[in-house]
Parts: structure tokens; C-alpha cells; sequence
């Protein structure tokens, strides 16, 4: 299965609504992945599906 590429917008929906600085600062930190084409940065589903894994983990 291919993975979903999203913009940021789209990752922030799929995150429940997180602002796009926190979005940022997550791709920042390096907790959520991402790929870069052109200038455009993109997060595939497995990389949010991990990221949220990750937290249930902490919870």
C-alpha cells in the first residue's frame, strides 16, 4: 500500500486540529517525519500514524 502524502493542512486536520506553528515544531524536533519535493513539504500517513502511536505510548 502507498503511502498518503498530506500538506500541512491536510497533516493538521488528521492531528485533530493542531495549529500549524505546533506542526512546524514537531517537524522541527524531529518527532513527526516528513519528505521534502520542490519546496513543498509533505507527511506521509505512516509518519502522523506514528506520531500518534508515540503518544498513546506515553499516555
Amino acid at each position: 500500500m502507498v503511502d498518503q502524502l498530506n500538506n500541512i493542512e491536510r497533516a493538521r486536520e488528521k492531528l485533530g486540529g493542531l495549529g500549524r506553528t505546533r506542526v512546524f515544531e514537531l517537524l522541527r524536533t524531529g518527532q513527526l517525519q516528513s519528505v521534502k519535493i520542490g519546496r513543498r513539504r509533505l507527511i506521509p500517513d505512516s509518519a502522523i500514524q506514528r506520531y500518534i502511536d508515540g503518544l498513546k505510548g506515553r499516555a
